[in-house]
C-alpha cells in the first residue's frame, strides 16, 4: 500500500520528470526511471527495516517541502557568507549551495594535472561510467529517491599516482530564498550527490562542511560514491553544524581495491534529525579501513549511524569507534555491522561504540553486530553505555573545581578519543575548540561568519 508521503513523490516524479530531465545531465538521467520504479516498488522504510529500526523515515518525508526542480537561481555569495574555514588548514575551498555545484571563477588553490573537481554536468564520459554503481537504487529508498530526483552533483577525480598535497574543503551551504522572491518560501528538499574516484596510486583529503544559512526547515538527502584504488588513499571527513529545523540523511558508498586506505569520519556538532549510513566493500587484499564517528546532541536531537563493512576478500583490516555524549532528551542511535564473507581469511576487525548519557531523559540505542563465515580472523566487537562519574566529579569538586566545570572536563576527555585519532592536525585542534564550546552550552560561531545567523 503507497502511503501518503510516497505518493506524493511518486506524483511529484510523473509530473515533472521532463522538467526534472531537462536540467540535468545525460548520465544522471540514464539511471532515473530505474529509480523511480525501484522507489515505487520499495516504498519508504519502516522502523521493522532492520537498518532503519531506530529513524523513522516515513514521518521525514510526511511534509510537504518545496524542490528547485527549475533551478532556481539562490541568491548567495559563499565567499562573503563564509569566514570561518579551520586556521592554518589552508584548503582549496569550494561550495554546493543546495544541491548545486557553486560555479565561480575566483582562485581555488592549485590542483595538480589532471585533477577534476567540478560539476557532474561538465564531465559526462567519466561520470557516466561511474555514477550510480555503488549506490545501488534497488537496495535503498533513500537512494533511489535521491537518484530519481538529483539534478547535479559534484565530481572528484584524481589520476593514478597523483597526491593532492592541499586538503579540499567543501562548504555545503542549505538556502531556501530565491532571488526576487514575491511569497514566502516553503520548508525545502535539497538532494545532492558526491562521485569521488581515486584511481591507482592516488591521494586526497576532502573535509565536508554542512551549515544552514536560513532559518528554515530543511529536509537532505546525499549520496557519496568513492571509489578508491589500488594503493590509493581517502580521508574524508563529513562535518554537520546546522539547526534543530535540518533533517539530514546521507548514504556513503565506498569500494576499496587491493592495499587502499580509507580514513573516514563523520562528525555532528549541531543538527535536527540526522541519519547517516555508511557501506564499505573491501574489493581487494590487503586494503584497510579507519571508521570515526564523533556526535554531541542536546535539546530533542537525533543522530542515527548505521554502519556495513563487508570483507570480501583476505587480509583486509577494519578499525570503528564511535563515540556519543547525548544531553537533555536527545536520542541516539549505532548500529553496525562487520560481513566477513567466505574465504576473506586472516581478516582483523574491532568495533566500538562508546557512549554518555548525562540526563536520565537521553535515550542510546547500540547494536554491533558480526556476521562471520571464516574460520581465520581476529573480529571482536563492544560496546557502553553510562553516565558521568560520580566518583570523578567528586573528587574534582573537593578540589574546588564546580560541578559545571567539572562534568564539561569529563565529557571532553570522554570524546577526545576521536578527535585525537583524525588526521588532519589544524581540523583536529579546531574541533578540540569547538566542542568544548559546544559542553559548556556556548554558541560556535565563528567571528564573521554570516551563515549560522
Amino acid at each position: 500500500m503507497i502511503t501518503s508521503s510516497e505518493k506524493q513523490y511518486i506524483d511529484l516524479y510523473e509530473q515533472a520528470r521532463q522538467m526534472i530531465m531537462d536540467h540535468a545531465p545525460e548520465a544522471m538521467n540514464a539511471v532515473r526511471d530505474q529509480a523511480f520504479e525501484d522507489f515505487r516498488n520499495q516504498g519508504f522504510p519502516t522502523k521493522k527495516v532492520e537498518r532503519y529500526k531506530y529513524t523513522d523515515v516515513q514521518k521525514l518525508f510526511e511534509p510537504d517541502y518545496g524542490v528547485n526542480i527549475n533551478r532556481l537561481q539562490i541568491p548567495v555569495d559563499p565567499y562573503e557568507a563564509f569566514h570561518c574555514d579551520v586556521p592554518n588548514l589552508s584548503t582549496s575551498l569550494y561550495f554546493v549551495v543546495n544541491d548545486m555545484f557553486y560555479h565561480d571563477e575566483k582562485p581555488k588553490g592549485h590542483l595538480p594535472e589532471g585533477v577534476i573537481i567540478g560539476s557532474m554536468r561538465d564531465y559526462p564520459e567519466l561520470v557516466a561510467k561511474y555514477y550510480a554503481q555503488l549506490a545501488k537504487t534497488d537496495g535503498d529508498a533513500i537512494t533511489a529517491l535521491n537518484t530519481m530526483l538529483a539534478q547535479d552533483g559534484m565530481l572528484v577525480y584524481v589520476p593514478k599516482n597523483v597526491k593532492v598535497d592541499r586538503a579540499i574543503q567543501v562548504i555545503n551551504i542549505l538556502k531556501a530564498t530565491p532571488k526576487n522572491a514575491q511569497r514566502v518560501v516553503p520548508d525545502l528538499m535539497v538532494n545532492r550527490r558526491v562521485l569521488i574516484i581515486l584511481e591507482e596510486g592516488a591521494e586526497i583529503k576532502m573535509l565536508f562542511c554542512d551549515h544552514a544559512a536560513d532559518d528554515r526547515g530543511f529536509l537532505a538527502t546525499q549520496i557519496i560514491e568513492a571509489y578508491v584504488g589500488e594503493n590509493a588513499s581517502l580521508d574524508l571527513y563529513c562535518m554537520e553544524e546546522t539547526h534543530h529545523k535540518n533533517i539530514r540523511l546521507s548514504n556513503v558508498y565506498i569500494d576499496q581495491q587491493a592495499n587502499s586506505r580509507v580514513n573516514h569520519n563523520v562528525i555532528t556538532l549541531h543538527n535536527g534529525i540526522t541519519r547517516n549510513r555508511l557501506d564499505l566493500t573491501f574489493s581487494g587484499e590487503g586494503a584497510e579501513c579507519q571508521c570515526y564517528g564523533c556526535v554531541i546532541a542536546d535539546k530533542q536531537q537525533h543522530v542515527d549511524n548505521n554502519t556495513l563493512i563487508t570483507h570480501k576478500v583476505p587480509h583486509c583490516n577494519s578499525q570503528e569507534l564511535y563515540k556519543y555524549v547525548l544531553d537533555e532528551k536527545a536520542t541516539g542511535a549505532f548500529a553496525g555491522r562487520v560481513l566477513v564473507e567466505h574465504g576473506a581469511q586472516k581478516t582483523t576487525s574491532q568495533m566500538t561504540n562508546q557512549n554518555l548519557t548525562t540526563t536520565k531523559e537521553a535515550r542510546m540505542y547500540t547494536q554491533p553486530m558480526l556476521e562471520i563465515y571464516a574460520d581465520d580472523v581476529k573480529c571482536a566487537h563492544g560496546s557502553t553505555v553510562g553516565q558521568l562519574n560520580d566518583a570523578a566529579l567528586f573528587y574534582m569538586r573537593q578540589r574546588g573545581i564546580s560541578l559545571k566545570e567539572a562534568k564539561v572536563l569529563l565529557q571532553n576527555a570522554f570524546i577526545n578519543e576521536v578527535i585525537d585519532k583524525m588526521q588532519l592536525e589544524p581540523l583536529r585542534d579546531r574541533l578540540h575548540y569547538l566542542v568544548e564550546k559546544r559542553f559548556r552550552g556556548e554558541l560556535n560561531k565563528c567571528a564573521g561568519c554570516k551563515l549560522c545567523k
